[in-house]
Protein backbone atom coordinates (compact mmCIF):
# COMPACT_ATOMS: atom_id res chain seq x y z
CA UNK A 1 0.00 0.00 0.00
CA UNK A 2 1.43 3.53 -0.99
CA UNK A 3 1.88 5.37 2.14
CA UNK A 4 0.93 9.56 1.61
CA UNK A 5 2.71 10.47 5.05
CA UNK A 6 4.48 13.73 3.93
CA UNK A 7 2.76 14.40 0.79
CA UNK A 8 0.62 17.07 -1.12
CA UNK A 9 -1.01 15.08 -3.19
CA UNK A 10 -3.97 17.67 -4.20
CA UNK A 11 -0.77 20.49 -5.22
CA UNK A 12 1.09 18.63 -7.22
CA UNK A 13 2.02 15.06 -6.79
CA UNK A 14 -0.03 11.70 -6.01
CA UNK A 15 2.70 10.26 -3.72
CA UNK A 16 4.55 10.90 -0.93
CA UNK A 17 7.45 9.20 0.33
CA UNK A 18 8.35 5.96 1.46
CA UNK A 19 9.90 4.83 4.22
CA UNK A 20 13.79 5.04 4.02
CA UNK A 21 13.59 7.16 1.08
CA UNK A 22 15.11 10.83 0.27
CA UNK A 23 14.19 12.82 2.70
CA UNK A 24 14.79 16.18 -0.14
CA UNK A 25 16.80 18.30 1.95
CA UNK A 26 19.67 18.30 4.65
CA UNK A 27 20.05 18.18 8.17
CA UNK A 28 22.38 20.75 8.89
CA UNK A 29 23.43 22.81 5.45
CA UNK A 30 26.23 24.72 6.11
CA UNK A 31 24.28 28.17 4.47
CA UNK A 32 21.03 28.96 2.69
CA UNK A 33 20.78 30.61 -0.18
CA UNK A 34 18.13 33.17 -1.20
CA UNK A 35 17.79 33.10 -4.65
CA UNK A 36 19.14 32.42 -8.12
CA UNK A 37 21.56 35.71 -8.94
CA UNK A 38 22.73 34.89 -12.10
CA UNK A 39 23.81 32.46 -15.12
CA UNK A 40 26.75 32.70 -16.74
CA UNK A 41 26.79 31.74 -20.67
CA UNK A 42 30.06 32.04 -23.11
CA UNK A 43 29.08 32.70 -26.85
CA UNK A 44 30.76 33.39 -29.96
CA UNK A 45 28.66 36.39 -31.58
CA UNK A 46 27.49 39.17 -28.42
CA UNK A 47 25.61 40.78 -31.25
CA UNK A 48 23.40 38.05 -32.37
CA UNK A 49 22.93 37.30 -28.64
CA UNK A 50 21.73 40.61 -27.69
CA UNK A 51 19.67 40.95 -30.84
CA UNK A 52 17.89 37.35 -29.90
CA UNK A 53 18.02 39.14 -26.35
CA UNK A 54 15.91 42.15 -27.00
CA UNK A 55 13.45 40.16 -28.82
CA UNK A 56 12.95 37.26 -26.20
CA UNK A 57 12.53 40.17 -23.99
CA UNK A 58 15.84 41.26 -21.92
CA UNK A 59 17.21 44.70 -21.32
CA UNK A 60 20.97 45.55 -21.76
CA UNK A 61 22.62 46.20 -18.82
CA UNK A 62 26.10 46.54 -20.26
CA UNK A 63 27.81 45.13 -23.58
CA UNK A 64 32.05 45.56 -23.91
CA UNK A 65 33.78 43.37 -26.96
CA UNK A 66 33.92 40.61 -24.61
CA UNK A 67 31.20 40.69 -22.18
CA UNK A 68 27.21 41.40 -22.43
CA UNK A 69 25.03 41.72 -19.33
CA UNK A 70 21.09 40.93 -19.03
CA UNK A 71 18.31 42.13 -17.20
CA UNK A 72 14.71 41.80 -16.50
CA UNK A 73 12.36 44.40 -14.61
CA UNK A 74 12.86 43.48 -11.28
CA UNK A 75 15.47 44.98 -9.29
CA UNK A 76 18.31 43.42 -8.68
CA UNK A 77 20.84 41.25 -10.21
CA UNK A 78 21.10 41.02 -13.97
CA UNK A 79 19.88 37.77 -15.27
CA UNK A 80 22.76 36.42 -17.63
CA UNK A 81 26.12 37.15 -18.29
CA UNK A 82 27.85 36.54 -21.81
CA UNK A 83 31.15 36.33 -21.81
CA UNK A 84 32.48 35.98 -25.84
CA UNK A 85 34.10 32.59 -26.80
CA UNK A 86 34.71 30.23 -29.37
CA UNK A 87 31.37 28.01 -28.92
CA UNK A 88 28.32 28.68 -27.00
CA UNK A 89 28.31 26.77 -23.51
CA UNK A 90 26.69 27.21 -20.31
CA UNK A 91 29.44 28.31 -17.51
CA UNK A 92 27.27 27.98 -14.53
CA UNK A 93 25.51 29.81 -12.12
CA UNK A 94 25.67 32.30 -9.59
CA UNK A 95 23.35 32.04 -6.55
CA UNK A 96 22.75 35.24 -4.11
CA UNK A 97 23.54 34.38 0.18
CA UNK A 98 22.17 36.17 2.51
CA UNK A 99 24.45 38.44 3.58
CA UNK A 100 28.80 38.28 3.36
CA UNK A 101 28.94 35.99 6.90
CA UNK A 102 27.35 33.23 4.80
CA UNK A 103 30.04 33.47 2.31
CA UNK A 104 32.57 33.22 5.17
CA UNK A 105 30.53 30.24 6.62
CA UNK A 106 30.69 28.52 2.86
CA UNK A 107 34.26 29.17 2.39
CA UNK A 108 35.79 27.74 5.78
CA UNK A 109 33.47 24.79 5.52
CA UNK A 110 34.74 24.11 1.36
CA UNK A 111 38.38 25.06 1.73
CA UNK A 112 37.80 27.80 -0.62
CA UNK A 113 38.09 32.40 0.25
CA UNK A 114 35.99 34.96 -0.25
CA UNK A 115 37.23 36.65 -3.47
CA UNK A 116 35.99 39.90 -4.96
CA UNK A 117 33.46 40.43 -8.27
CA UNK A 118 34.46 42.61 -10.90
CA UNK A 119 33.64 46.20 -9.90
CA UNK A 120 30.45 46.74 -12.64
CA UNK A 121 28.61 43.52 -10.25
CA UNK A 122 30.16 44.57 -6.94
CA UNK A 123 30.14 42.37 -3.83
CA UNK A 124 31.83 39.46 -2.99
CA UNK A 125 31.85 35.73 -4.25
CA UNK A 126 32.66 31.61 -3.27
CA UNK A 127 33.36 29.87 -6.24
CA UNK A 128 32.50 26.26 -6.43
CA UNK A 129 32.28 23.36 -8.52
CA UNK A 130 29.92 20.49 -8.43
CA UNK A 131 30.53 17.32 -8.88
CA UNK A 132 29.31 17.64 -12.19
CA UNK A 133 32.32 19.97 -12.89
CA UNK A 134 29.79 22.93 -13.21
CA UNK A 135 30.75 26.28 -11.55
CA UNK A 136 28.74 27.30 -8.83
CA UNK A 137 29.05 30.65 -7.29
CA UNK A 138 27.33 32.44 -4.48
CA UNK A 139 27.59 35.61 -4.15
CA UNK A 140 26.38 38.65 -2.01
CA UNK A 141 26.33 42.59 -1.56
CA UNK A 142 26.31 42.48 -5.02
CA UNK A 143 25.24 46.22 -6.89
CA UNK A 144 21.89 46.48 -7.25
CA UNK A 145 20.10 47.49 -10.36
CA UNK A 146 16.59 49.27 -10.05
CA UNK A 147 13.65 48.07 -10.88
CA UNK A 148 12.51 48.97 -14.71
CA UNK A 149 9.07 49.52 -15.53
CA UNK A 150 6.83 46.69 -16.15
CA UNK A 151 5.18 45.78 -19.13
CA UNK A 152 1.18 45.62 -18.62
CA UNK A 153 -0.61 42.54 -17.80
CA UNK A 154 -4.30 42.00 -19.26
CA UNK A 155 -7.86 43.02 -17.09
CA UNK A 156 -9.55 39.89 -17.74
CA UNK A 157 -13.02 38.97 -17.34
CA UNK A 158 -13.88 35.89 -15.41
CA UNK A 159 -17.01 34.50 -16.87
CA UNK A 160 -19.95 36.07 -15.08
CA UNK A 161 -17.12 38.15 -12.88
CA UNK A 162 -16.79 41.64 -14.73
CA UNK A 163 -13.72 43.63 -14.26
CA UNK A 164 -13.64 44.85 -17.60
CA UNK A 165 -16.72 46.89 -19.34
CA UNK A 166 -16.70 49.39 -22.46
CA UNK A 167 -12.96 48.81 -22.74
CA UNK A 168 -11.38 46.29 -25.52
CA UNK A 169 -8.27 43.53 -25.51
CA UNK A 170 -5.82 44.66 -27.67
CA UNK A 171 -2.16 43.14 -26.24
CA UNK A 172 0.32 44.44 -28.17
CA UNK A 173 2.86 42.16 -30.39
CA UNK A 174 5.71 43.26 -28.91
CA UNK A 175 8.77 41.24 -27.06
CA UNK A 176 7.55 39.72 -23.56
CA UNK A 177 9.31 41.88 -20.81
CA UNK A 178 11.57 39.39 -18.16
CA UNK A 179 10.79 40.16 -14.93
CA UNK A 180 12.84 38.23 -13.84
CA UNK A 181 15.51 34.32 -13.74
CA UNK A 182 13.48 31.85 -12.28
CA UNK A 183 15.15 28.47 -12.37
CA UNK A 184 17.52 26.55 -14.32
CA UNK A 185 17.44 22.48 -15.24
CA UNK A 186 20.99 20.67 -15.36
CA UNK A 187 21.59 16.73 -16.46
CA UNK A 188 24.24 15.14 -14.78
CA UNK A 189 25.58 11.82 -14.87
CA UNK A 190 25.98 11.59 -10.81
CA UNK A 191 22.33 12.60 -10.24
CA UNK A 192 22.04 11.74 -6.38
CA UNK A 193 25.62 13.09 -5.13
CA UNK A 194 25.12 16.49 -7.24
CA UNK A 195 21.57 16.36 -5.61
CA UNK A 196 23.39 16.29 -1.83
CA UNK A 197 25.70 18.41 -2.49
CA UNK A 198 23.38 21.31 -3.54
CA UNK A 199 21.11 20.45 -0.61
CA UNK A 200 24.28 20.16 2.01
CA UNK A 201 25.93 23.27 0.93
CA UNK A 202 23.48 25.80 -0.31
CA UNK A 203 20.29 24.37 1.87
CA UNK A 204 18.05 24.05 -1.10
CA UNK A 205 15.14 21.66 -0.30
CA UNK A 206 13.60 19.51 -2.86
CA UNK A 207 9.55 20.10 -4.07
CA UNK A 208 9.05 16.90 -6.24
CA UNK A 209 11.09 13.60 -7.22
CA UNK A 210 10.47 11.93 -10.45
CA UNK A 211 11.47 8.51 -10.78
CA UNK A 212 11.58 6.04 -13.97
CA UNK A 213 8.87 3.84 -13.93
CA UNK A 214 9.48 0.03 -12.36
CA UNK A 215 13.06 1.27 -10.69
CA UNK A 216 11.26 3.53 -7.57
CA UNK A 217 13.25 1.15 -5.59
CA UNK A 218 16.68 2.46 -7.01
CA UNK A 219 15.64 5.52 -6.22
CA UNK A 220 15.04 8.90 -8.09
CA UNK A 221 16.24 10.47 -11.37
CA UNK A 222 14.85 13.82 -11.02
CA UNK A 223 14.15 16.43 -8.49
CA UNK A 224 12.77 20.29 -8.40
CA UNK A 225 14.05 22.14 -5.99
CA UNK A 226 13.85 25.33 -4.15
CA UNK A 227 15.40 27.75 -2.13
CA UNK A 228 14.11 27.38 2.15
CA UNK A 229 13.31 30.43 3.25
CA UNK A 230 11.19 29.22 6.07
CA UNK A 231 7.46 30.10 5.74
CA UNK A 232 8.32 32.65 2.92
CA UNK A 233 6.78 31.07 -0.29
CA UNK A 234 9.19 30.82 -2.69
CA UNK A 235 9.30 28.95 -6.39
CA UNK A 236 8.60 25.52 -7.19
CA UNK A 237 11.68 24.95 -8.23
CA UNK A 238 14.78 27.15 -8.37
CA UNK A 239 17.06 24.55 -10.29
CA UNK A 240 15.77 21.09 -11.51
CA UNK A 241 18.11 18.42 -12.07
CA UNK A 242 18.02 14.91 -14.11
CA UNK A 243 20.14 11.39 -14.38
CA UNK A 244 21.55 11.47 -17.99
CA UNK A 245 24.27 10.44 -20.02
CA UNK A 246 26.21 13.29 -20.10
CA UNK A 247 26.79 16.91 -17.85
CA UNK A 248 24.76 19.79 -19.60
CA UNK A 249 22.28 22.48 -19.71
CA UNK A 250 18.86 21.70 -20.35
CA UNK A 251 17.13 24.44 -20.21
CA UNK A 252 16.37 28.04 -18.33
CA UNK A 253 13.78 29.84 -17.52
CA UNK A 254 12.19 33.82 -17.34
CA UNK A 255 9.49 35.16 -16.26
CA UNK A 256 7.09 37.59 -17.87
CA UNK A 257 3.65 38.91 -17.04
CA UNK A 258 0.99 36.85 -17.92
CA UNK A 259 -0.68 34.44 -20.90
CA UNK A 260 -0.91 37.52 -23.35
CA UNK A 261 2.25 38.81 -22.75
CA UNK A 262 3.95 35.55 -23.47
CA UNK A 263 1.69 34.27 -26.76
CA UNK A 264 1.79 38.00 -28.22
CA UNK A 265 5.80 38.15 -27.30
CA UNK A 266 5.95 34.50 -28.83
CA UNK A 267 4.21 35.79 -32.53
CA UNK A 268 6.62 38.51 -31.98
CA UNK A 269 9.42 35.78 -32.26
CA UNK A 270 7.97 33.80 -34.35
CA UNK A 271 7.98 36.96 -37.09
CA UNK A 272 11.17 37.49 -36.54
CA UNK A 273 12.50 33.83 -37.76
CA UNK A 274 13.21 32.78 -34.29
CA UNK A 275 11.95 28.30 -33.86
CA UNK A 276 9.77 27.66 -30.65
CA UNK A 277 10.61 24.56 -29.60
CA UNK A 278 7.37 23.37 -27.56
CA UNK A 279 4.54 25.48 -25.91
CA UNK A 280 2.43 27.03 -25.44
CA UNK A 281 1.14 24.73 -22.29
CA UNK A 282 0.80 24.62 -17.96
CA UNK A 283 3.52 22.49 -16.59
CA UNK A 284 2.66 20.15 -13.59
CA UNK A 285 5.29 20.06 -11.62
CA UNK A 286 5.46 23.94 -10.74
CA UNK A 287 2.20 24.87 -12.69
CA UNK A 288 3.74 27.18 -14.76
CA UNK A 289 2.39 28.24 -18.56
CA UNK A 290 5.40 27.76 -20.28
CA UNK A 291 6.74 28.63 -23.85
CA UNK A 292 10.29 27.44 -24.84
CA UNK A 293 12.96 28.89 -27.78
CA UNK A 294 16.14 28.30 -28.86
CA UNK A 295 18.59 30.96 -29.42
CA UNK A 296 20.80 31.59 -32.25
CA UNK A 297 23.03 29.43 -31.00
CA UNK A 298 21.01 25.98 -29.75
CA UNK A 299 20.37 26.80 -26.48
CA UNK A 300 16.98 26.31 -24.75
CA UNK A 301 15.13 28.95 -23.00
CA UNK A 302 11.93 29.25 -21.73
CA UNK A 303 9.36 32.21 -20.60
CA UNK A 304 7.05 31.45 -17.93
CA UNK A 305 4.20 32.85 -15.81
CA UNK A 306 2.07 31.57 -13.25
CA UNK A 307 4.44 29.57 -11.12
CA UNK A 308 3.64 27.27 -7.82
CA UNK A 309 5.13 29.66 -4.76
CA UNK A 310 5.70 26.95 -1.41
CA UNK A 311 7.08 27.54 1.61
CA UNK A 312 9.45 25.09 3.78
CA UNK A 313 6.51 23.18 5.19
CA UNK A 314 5.85 21.21 2.00
CA UNK A 315 7.67 17.51 1.91
CA UNK A 316 8.63 16.37 -1.38
CA UNK A 317 5.88 14.86 -3.94
CA UNK A 318 7.07 11.38 -6.12
CA UNK A 319 5.74 10.28 -9.18
CA UNK A 320 6.86 8.39 -12.42
CA UNK A 321 8.78 10.17 -14.65
CA UNK A 322 6.90 10.35 -18.34
CA UNK A 323 6.75 12.77 -21.40
CA UNK A 324 2.94 13.18 -20.83
CA UNK A 325 3.60 13.95 -17.59
CA UNK A 326 5.02 17.22 -18.89
CA UNK A 327 2.19 19.52 -19.15
CA UNK A 328 -1.21 19.17 -18.04
CA UNK A 329 -2.82 20.61 -20.97
CA UNK A 330 -1.24 22.09 -24.31
CA UNK A 331 0.62 20.32 -27.37
CA UNK A 332 2.31 17.18 -27.04
CA UNK A 333 6.01 17.52 -25.96
CA UNK A 334 8.22 18.20 -28.92
CA UNK A 335 10.95 16.15 -30.51
CA UNK A 336 13.20 19.14 -30.50
CA UNK A 337 12.39 19.85 -27.07
CA UNK A 338 13.15 16.33 -25.27
CA UNK A 339 16.54 16.52 -27.82
CA UNK A 340 15.27 13.64 -30.10
CA UNK A 341 15.71 15.52 -33.60
CA UNK A 342 17.88 14.20 -35.61
CA UNK A 343 21.21 16.45 -35.66
CA UNK A 344 24.27 17.42 -33.78
CA UNK A 345 22.64 17.68 -30.41
CA UNK A 346 21.12 14.05 -30.49
CA UNK A 347 24.40 12.34 -32.33
CA UNK A 348 25.81 14.20 -29.21
CA UNK A 349 23.59 12.55 -26.67
CA UNK A 350 24.04 8.87 -28.49
CA UNK A 351 27.53 9.12 -27.99
CA UNK A 352 27.44 10.33 -24.77
CA UNK A 353 25.66 6.76 -23.43
CA UNK A 354 27.87 4.71 -25.04
CA UNK A 355 30.63 6.73 -23.20
CA UNK A 356 28.76 6.68 -19.84
CA UNK A 357 27.85 3.24 -19.77
CA UNK A 358 31.82 2.49 -20.02
CA UNK A 359 32.73 5.27 -16.81
CA UNK A 360 32.15 4.80 -13.45
CA UNK A 361 28.84 6.39 -12.88
CA UNK A 362 25.35 6.51 -12.20
CA UNK A 363 24.01 6.21 -15.76
CA UNK A 364 24.46 2.06 -16.29
CA UNK A 365 22.34 -0.42 -18.50
CA UNK A 366 19.39 -0.43 -16.20
CA UNK A 367 18.79 3.38 -16.09
CA UNK A 368 19.35 3.90 -20.00
CA UNK A 369 16.27 1.14 -19.96
CA UNK A 370 14.57 3.09 -17.44
CA UNK A 371 15.16 7.07 -20.03
CA UNK A 372 14.55 5.01 -23.30
CA UNK A 373 11.19 4.02 -21.80
CA UNK A 374 10.45 8.02 -20.51
CA UNK A 375 10.89 8.68 -24.19
CA UNK A 376 8.34 6.86 -25.29
CA UNK A 377 5.73 7.51 -22.77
Amino acid sequence: MTSHRGTHSDLHSEQGALRAEHPGRAKNPVIKVLDLAWLQFVKPDLVASERFAHAFGFTTVSRTADELLLRGTDSGDPCVVVRRGPCSRYLGAAFRAADSTDLVRLADATGTRVEKLPEHLGGFTVDLTDPSGVMVRVVADTHELATLPPQSTQVLNFGHDVRRANAMQRPPRVPARVQRLGHVVLQTTRYVESLNWYLEHLGLIVSDFKYYEGQRERGPTMSFIRCDRGMTPTDHHTLAMMLGPSNRYVHSAYQVGDLDAMAAGGEYLRDLGFHRSWGIGRHIEGSQIFDYWRDPDGLLVEHFADGDLFDSSLEPGWSPMTVSGLAQWGPPATKDFLGLTPGREALRELVSMARSLREDNEFDLTRLHGLLKVTSS
